[in-house]
């Protein structure tokens, strides 16, 4: 389908869309750039890349595809290094965990070329970080939410959903509003309070004895807290109200737990342990509400203006095309 895939960000999401995108048969050659060139050369070393670039401007210099692979906070910047090179056909995509901010850099940044840009974001990853740790298979039948702009080409958004399909990813749509709000509560809380809990119990002084102690439970919570801390900072920042809003709650819910402790109510104790237990089951055999609608509303049941309601018409074209 492509003939180069241009990759900046040589770590675990880039490396495994690379390989991913070989064994689809979609890209020919895979041109990749990261700050560090060993990791390049060892990746290309390992196969996954066909030629390394000295520069971020060169992975997207002839490229069909280029997919930046960089924490957040590191995407305004390879816009404005890219800009001058992004053809009218090319595809460029990002696979940030925030889309507000990417988004309002890209507007910025890369003014009418924008079309060209669908922000993207696989729900798949490790714990473990680097090109070491990607695999070929590492977005098939996890979730991919695209959150497409009016101005996004009808060619390019067909091509990014092509391309995720091709990977073994299943679409969905949502706006970057929509998108921030949602993963703050289902993915960035988690990883603060993984953080934080083992930022408590590391400054207890008997925290390490504890730890030679943990078993199956304390590895299961809080296996995320050994993700990318840049990563993860630059997610938090970026999404700032969000993760406010979200810890609000939490506060919440944890002051209404202490309660029930503090004053030995072991009844309220239960309901708020049920509560959440029957959530978590609930949720594991799906038996639930999607956390909002992924698609945009059916024909008619929609008051956006008129060229809003064409928008969403387009997306459901592209999302119905096989």
């Amino acid at each position: 389908m492509f003939n180069r895939l241009g990759i900046i960000g040589c770590g675990l999401i880039g490396c495994s869309f690379a390989m991913a995108a070989k064994k689809a048969g979609i890209v020919e050659r895979v041109i990749g750039y990261s700050k560090s060139p060993t990791t390049t050369e060892n990746a290309k070393a390992a196969g996954i890349l066909d030629e390394t670039a000295p520069s971020a401007l060169h992975a997207v210099s002839g490229s069909d595809i280029v997919l930046i692979a960089v924490p957040v906070g590191a995407i305004p910047k390879i816009f404005s290094d890219i800009v001058s090179l992004i053809e009218p056909t090319m595809l460029v995509m990002d696979v940030g965990s925030t889309k507000q901010d990417v988004i309002a850099a890209a507007q910025k940044t890369l003014h009418k070329k924008i079309a060209n840009f669908v922000p993207a974001h696989p729900i798949a990853g490790k714990d473990i970080a680097g090109f070491r740790a990607a695999e070929a298979n590492l977005f098939e039948d996890h979730k991919v939410v695209l959150t497409p702009l009016e101005v996004t080409r009808q060619a390019q958004l067909d091509d990014a959903i092509k391309v995720w399909r091709a990977l073994g990813s299943k679409v969905q749509m949502m706006t970057p509003q929509d998108h921030d709000a949602a993963f703050a509560a289902v993915s960035h809380l988690p990883h603060l309070i993984a953080f934080g809990y083992m930022n408590g119990l590391i400054s207890q002084e008997k925290g390490e004895h504890y730890m030679s102690l943990a078993g199956v439970g304390f590895r299961d919570f809080t296996r995320i807290a050994a993700g990318d801390a840049t990563l993860w900072r630059d997610v938090f920042m970026a999404n700032k109200s969000e993760m406010e809003y979200q810890l609000v709650h939490f506060k919440k819910a944890v002051d209404c737990l202490e309660a029930a402790i503090k004053d030995n109510d072991p009844v309220a104790l239960l309901d708020l342990i049920r509560a959440a237990s029957a959530a978590r089951a609930a949720w594991s055999v799906g038996e639930r509400a999607p956390i909002i609608p992924m698609t945009p509303p059916p024909d008619g049941a929609t008051e956006e203006p008129a060229e809003k309601a064409g928008f969403w018409g387009r997306i459901r074209d592209a999302l119905s095309s096989k």
